[in-house]
């Protein structure tokens, strides 16, 4: 089993910071919103179970994600409507997102996946990072299933687009839907494969 790094963690620990990781869910997809999440744990806080969200099983995340919510001693979820993505384009929507956790948050020292912030605390963006920090991991457990949820949801008001085996991701099923049954408000019309549609 792979094990999470918290080196970052045990160094702000060490100085008696808190620190908070950051992650997203839902950059890819063409269909739905985009979660953020931010988790902030106790100071020396293990969990050998939480790692990267997108290398476990769903049944594991389903129990992490509230393990996870028991143990933190602060945590957020933001879900970014589709609007915004389009309105901003996904990567500023998620920086926003991200930028609004870490200035809420309680915390000495910031961790965001690969994500640069630039507030007054101490930052820092690691590639990878729900691989190298807990608390990263965590904000991605929180995020993915939050967003899962919504898309099963979603399936139910729109099916045909298998958006609760996809989750809104560009799959052959779902691109082949679009044609067949056209885009719906929840797609993001800013996305390649959504703008074509829309052009033809």
């Amino acid at each position: 089993m792979k094990i999470c790094g918290n080196e970052y963690e045990k160094k702000a620990w060490f100085s008696s910071k808190r620190l908070v990781g950051i992650d997203e869910a839902g950059r890819g997809p063409l269909a739905g919103s985009l979660f953020v999440a931010g988790v902030i744990f106790p100071i020396g806080y293990e969990n050998e179970e939480i790692y990267d969200s997108k290398a476990i099983s769903e049944k594991k995340r389903e129990h992490l994600f509230k393990q996870i919510q028991q143990d933190a001693i602060w945590f957020q979820i933001i879900e970014v409507p589709v609007e915004v993505i389009d309105e901003k384009n996904i990567y500023q929507a998620t920086k926003e997102a991200m930028l609004e956790i870490a200035q809420k948050a309680p915390c000495e020292v910031v961790l965001t996946d690969a994500m640069p912030l630039n507030l007054d605390k101490e930052v820092h963006d690691l590639v990878k990072g729900d691989q190298k920090s807990i608390s990263i991991a965590a904000a991605s457990i929180l995020a993915k299933v939050s967003r899962d949820h919504v898309m099963v949801e979603l399936d139910r008001q729109f099916p045909g687009y298998g958006l609760a085996k996809n989750k809104g991701y560009p799959t052959k099923e779902h691109r082949e839907a679009l044609k067949a049954l056209g885009i719906t408000k929840i797609h993001r019309r800013s996305y390649g494969p959504v703008k074509k549609i829309i052009e033809e």
